[in-house]
């Protein structure tokens, strides 16, 4: 009797599994689909982490990866893993980021596409990464290649989230006119600056050794503080009528790009103090590193399908409505929902910020391709990651002071 009930019991707790996995991811899904293909993005950073730790040994043996007539090193196969489930992602986003082009409202079938079938897009995304690992080693390298431009726009993207989302904080606090946010905004500023002197003596400490020709670093610190003190002259010029808050929050953010910079020169280059004496770093830091990643990522994507600046579908106008309503109360009830409620965020852009961070993310991890055999199993780490972060600050200095004097040099523009 029991052999025979057995097989029951586990055909049913399996399917009573299934169903409860399906409804959960359901439920994730109606309440925000922003957290749900978030997780999407996650989990192939875990399993790039994974794969690159252990899957070169089995790269090695598919024929059409390794054709070569002297086999790679193993670190060829672990960046190759890495891209490959790049790969994966970027198409699957691209995919709907095409599919979603031009949903305006709630009624459009698409607004379903994006909000639900969960347990389809789990297989095609699991379909996307395998079919991957049959591709010629010639579409990667393509991929690779293209790989770095797109990270340059996703570093690009995050540069004009963060002065949106600046100046909008500033000018929230403002509108409230009230002495409290005026001294809160003091207070904040004045932190802000504090740490950005601090961290930067701190650099000055850590990566100018005595006895090194640090002239490299010591050109980009030095640079980074004069950036932070034209920030405030232009911010606090009566022609700009600018404010301290977003000055003070780009120069403790530009301050931590020279820092990620720095910390990304090789490690056994001799101005790398902190580094200098390891060329391998505990999990526990990698772990960190991959995480903090995934929240600037994440944040990136999640902020670039809320924000209202440039990303916000145009609702409809109350300007056709009636002045004097002819229908009765009953018949606007229905009328109303009936009515095509206007999308929150645009979802095609919200797919492709996902597709370029794909790209980002596999830079990130393989060392933006290029510090292979120099680097390991270090996560960003090498020349080409010192100099994304250090044009990154750059360009976020640049962006800033345009948003600046803009409105100064053509004020009869809209910025």
């Amino acid at each position: 009797m029991f052999a025979i009930a057995a097989p029951c019991v586990a055909s049913c707790c399996a399917a009573c599994a299934c169903e409860a996995c399906r409804s959960v991811v359901s439920g994730i899904g109606r309440r925000s689909a922003r957290i749900a293909y978030c997780g999407f993005f996650a989990l192939s950073l875990i399993v790039s982490w994974i794969l690159r730790e252990v899957a070169a040994p089995f790269m090695e043996k598919i024929p059409w990866i390794n054709h070569f007539h002297q086999t790679p090193d193993r670190e060829w196969f672990e960046t190759d893993a890495v891209l490959r489930v790049s790969l994966g992602n970027f198409i699957f986003f691209t995919i709907f980021a095409i599919i979603m082009v031009g949903v305006k409202d709630q009624k459009d079938p698409r607004d379903q596409l994006h909000h639900g079938g969960w347990m389809l897009k789990i297989v095609g995304w699991c379909m996307s990464i395998i079919l991957m690992f049959f591709l010629p080693n010639g579409i990667v390298s393509f991929y690779e290649t293209i790989s770095r431009f797109g990270s340059g726009l996703f570093l690009l993207v995050q540069v004009v989230l963060l002065l949106d989302f600046v100046h909008e904080w500033n000018d929230k606090w403002v509108r409230k006119n009230e002495l409290f946010w005026y001294i809160a905004l003091f207070v904040i500023s004045l932190a802000c600056y504090v740490a950005t002197f601090s961290f930067s003596g701190l650099l000055f400490h850590w990566f100018t050794p005595s006895g090194h020709d640090c002239e490299l670093n010591t050109f980009l610190i030095v640079l980074n503080l004069i950036l932070v003190f034209v920030f405030a002259i232009v911010a606090l010029h009566p022609a700009v009528g600018g404010s301290i808050l977003p000055a003070s929050v780009l120069s403790l953010y530009c301050t931590y790009l020279c820092y990620n910079g720095l910390s990304s020169e090789p490690r056994d280059y001799e101005c790398n103090g902190p580094q200098r004496q390891s060329n391998t770093v505990p999990t526990g830091t990698l772990a960190l590193g991959l995480f903090t990643t995934v929240l600037s990522v994440v944040y990136s994507a999640v902020r670039a399908g809320s924000s209202t600046t440039f990303l916000a579908e145009s609702s409809s106008s109350n300007a056709d409505k009636p002045l004097l309503p002819l229908n009765k109360v009953d018949d606007q009830d229905d009328e109303k929902k009936d009515e095509a409620r206007p999308v929150k965020y645009s979802y095609a852009f919200f797919h492709i910020i996902f597709s370029l961070a794909s790209m980002y993310s596999a830079m990130i991890l393989t060392g933006w391709s290029t510090s292979v055999g120099g680097s390991g199993k270090l996560v960003d780490v090498g020349w080409p990651s010192v100099w994304v972060r250090i044009v990154t600050a750059w360009a976020t200095a640049a962006l800033y002071m345009w948003s600046l004097v803009a409105p100064v040099l053509f004020p009869d523009r809209e910025f």
